[in-house]
């Protein structure tokens, strides 16, 4: 009788080779032959090659341009002379001195925390239309998916400005009812609401992922608490709300960043100006004026590194505050 069958019949274990062996595995202890060493060196520089394409994407066009835009936030730069030294000024200008960056840094909050729930509400409640409808269900996805692909465009906010300036259909169809806004573009108070509705109108993408995520849902626990007298109320309480919060930590996740990163419709229906009153002179606008427009490079490097900031403690905040709202599949919570 072998030594391994010794010791099996001995101690009732099978020796770790004997697993290996059969798992195909390499024992923990066994060097490795020649052989098989120059397979694995194969397989990694095989691994590493087709790594090689994205690894130079984001050293080029990533890593080292954030590397290089941080440098230029402590210096005064203007692309058409090096860069000069000045360590902390650019940021305690940023603070101190520039009323229209704190302005800017409200208005984008402002856009931020009221567009993002509203934007969320919609979409969820269109999915859950849309969850509960099976005639024409496809239909409907890709009318509400359809402006979240073009709602970034310039045309689109070329059409959006058009519509809602002082002699546009929207304003028009409102003196119908005896409402004479005068367009909502030149008027500081509403040309604010104006952009979150177009940011809510580019629902789709969230809806359609709310969607994917009510139908996971099982039909047995809406079953249950109907059985259990709960009304329609109860049961989007304590059945949706709890099996679709991972998907809505996600929404509100990228929905937050994307958020803050809103330029395009903002710079087109303002002109690049930012107005009126400075109300679509929201961060990264700000930022293109004061590094493309004043030739303000170091200045506007730190004020990207300010927003990169903010949003990195938000993302932050998000991810240790969700233990506590969201419910993951297996959970005991």
């Amino acid at each position: 009788m072998s030594t391994t069958a010794t010791r099996t019949i001995v101690t009732g274990k099978k020796s770790g080779r004997g697993r290996a062996l059969r798992s195909g595995r390499r024992p923990e202890n066994e060097p490795a032959r020649p052989g098989q060493r120059a397979r694995l060196r194969r397989e990694t520089a095989t691994g590493y090659a087709f790594l090689t394409p994205w690894l130079i994407g984001f050293f080029g066009l990533t890593g080292v341009p954030m590397v290089y835009s941080l440098y230029l936030s402590f210096t005064k730069y203007n692309i058409f002379q090096p860069p000069k030294w000045i360590g902390l000024d650019n940021y305690i200008r940023l603070f101190t001195s520039d009323p229209n960056f704190i302005q800017s840094a409200q208005i984008t909050l402002v856009y931020v925390f009221i567009g993002t729930p509203i934007t969320l509400a919609a979409a969820l409640a269109v999915a859950m239309l849309l969850n509960y409808r099976d005639k024409g269900a496809g239909f409907f996805r890709s009318a509400f998916y359809a402006p979240s692909l073009i709602g970034g465009s310039v045309s689109v906010a070329i059409v959006w400005r058009a519509m809602f300036s002082s002699d546009g259909p929207v304003d028009s169809g409102l003196q119908i009812f005896g409402v004479d806004l005068g367009g909502w573009i030149g008027n500081p108070s509403l040309v604010l609401p104006m952009m979150i509705l177009l940011a809510v109108w580019q629902f789709g993408a969230t809806m359609v992922i709310f969607l994917a995520g009510l139908k996971q849902i099982p039909k047995e626990l809406y079953e249950a608490a109907e059985m259990d007298g709960a009304n329609a109320y109860r049961r989007f309480r304590a059945v949706t709300i709890p099996m679709l919060s991972p998907v809505m930590f996600f929404n509100l996740l990228l929905g937050l960043i994307g958020a803050f990163q809103v330029f395009a419709s903002a710079y087109i229906i303002s002109n690049g100006t930012g107005g009126p009153a400075g109300m679509t002179n929201f961060i990264t606008v700000y930022l293109y004026k004061r590094g493309f427009s004043d030739g303000q490079m170091g200045y506007a490097a730190a004020i990207a590194w300010v927003l990169l900031v903010v949003v990195a403690i938000i993302a932050f905040i998000l991810f240790r505050t969700q233990r506590s709202w969201v419910h993951y599949s297996g959970d005991d919570k």
